[in-house]
């Protein structure tokens, strides 16, 4: 049953000041992929199909070129500071070698590409707060990935080491083909292509 629907659920409240990156770990019954923005709790939406096509997508198939010494993460928070632990779609990270199983975070300064996927209601996060924040955590390449009329487009940023913000280096409809932050050439319309099934 939902919160909404029991009486007996109460709200987290927040301590004076807001919450911290730590209380994302503590906190009971918060529903899964609940981010921290600003010290604010961030509830996510019922995903869309597209939103879970393209998360799938971008996962496997950088998983698949990636070279060795990387690692591809989905819906993994990173560590921005106290008060932002936000959770990108998809995180490139460098592979550890005493790997925790247990792990719930990574600091936002080993990610080298974060991807999100906007949703209804999160491109306001997507398109504005998120870029600058990720910008200031010095994460070198990030990509919005939107859905116009059922076919993805692409926004690839870059961050200009001199300003410490995102440049665009491109908009890709059907194909995205890049040289970083590894060679990647993807095939976009295959997100929302049915599968065949063998005759």
């Amino acid at each position: 049953m939902g919160a909404l629907m029991n009486p007996e659920y109460s709200w987290p409240e927040p301590p004076e000041g807001g919450w911290t990156a730590d209380d994302l770990d503590t906190l009971p019954n918060l529903p899964p992929h609940t981010e921290l923005i600003d010290g604010s709790l961030v509830f996510v939406s019922p995903q869309t199909r597209f939103h879970v096509r393209a998360v799938s997508f971008f996962e496997w198939q950088l998983r698949a070129l990636a070279p060795d010494g990387l690692d591809v993460l989905r819906e993994f928070t990173i560590d921005i500071d106290r008060r932002n632990r936000p959770e990108p779609d998809v995180i490139v990270v460098p592979e550890e070698d005493d790997e925790n199983p247990n792990q719930t975070r990574l600091p936002a300064e080993s990610v080298r590409l974060a991807i999100e996927v906007v949703s209804p209601e999160s491109v306001t996060r997507d398109r504005e707060t998120k870029p600058v924040k990720y910008a200031r955590a010095k994460i070198p390449h990030f990509w919005r990935v939107e859905n116009q009329d059922g076919r993805a487009v692409v926004y690839v940023f870059e961050r200009e080491p001199a300003t410490g913000s995102y440049t665009s280096t491109g908009i890709f409809h059907d194909r995205l083909k890049v040289s970083v932050p590894f060679p990647i050439d993807l095939d976009l319309t295959e997100i929302m292509q049915k599968r065949r099934r063998p005759e």
